[in-house]
């Protein structure tokens, strides 16, 4: 689990590619305090488990369908990418609850300046958009960010100079695709207020939890 404060900006070595997977070595510097073979790291967001260290770089394992669902596929030797190591439980909670399981890609459309801000447009498919809400939260490329504005076909945010100074999102221009997870709350109400076809196995229900006093 992270919480979608980047801790610094890596860059890729080597992206290795099989027939339809990949194998990416990233190199940093602040995360290797403390990272440890199999640690989950958070790359733009998505999260892959460090297979081998040595010295300031890291390697891991990407699946297909982690390069088919990802912005992953399009980075190369030279890209810069958001890092994230998984959350502390004794760590402040700075950002929102991020699973490093993308929803998939968004694309940026436009970016505006705004004073000291500077705001970012995107679009996204309806199968991410549903679960996204005016003011609620969502990650970009592994970044705890607030939705500002929503339309039919996309959203936008509005981005504070620490965040421009500390993320690769400043980078990016109008075309380029970022990874977005949706906040992870409103998918779990999705699906438990689906209705059932019939009563749960275990016989608890809504009766059963009011009568103990739930």
């Amino acid at each position: 689990m992270f919480t979608g404060i980047i801790e610094e900006i890596g860059t890729i070595h080597r992206l290795e590619r099989g027939v339809s997977s990949g194998r990416l070595t990233i190199a940093a510097e602040v995360i290797f305090s403390d990272l440890k073979l199999g640690d989950s790291v958070a790359v733009n967001g998505v999260c892959l488990t460090a297979s081998s260290i040595t010295g300031h770089q890291f390697t891991a394992d990407v699946m297909p369908e982690t390069l088919d669902c990802t912005n992953l596929s399009t980075l190369g030797p030279g890209s810069r990418v958001n890092l994230e190591r998984a959350m502390a439980a004794n760590d402040r909670f700075g950002g929102h609850l991020v699973s490093g399981h993308i929803d998939g890609t968004g694309q940026i459309t436009a970016l505006r300046p705004d004073d000291n801000a500077v705001w970012v447009q995107l679009t996204a498919g309806q199968e991410i958009l549903r679960y996204v809400i005016a003011k609620g939260s969502i990650a970009i490329d592994g970044i705890s960010l607030t939705v500002v504005n929503l339309t039919d076909t996309g959203f936008s945010v509005s981005i504070i100079p620490h965040t421009r100074s500390e993320t690769t999102l400043f980078s990016k221009k109008p075309g380029d695709l970022v990874n977005l997870e949706a906040d992870l709350i409103g998918k779990y109400v999705e699906k438990l207020l689906q209705p059932k076809e019939a009563a749960p196995a275990s016989g608890i229900t809504l009766d059963f939890l009011a009568k103990h006093g739930y």
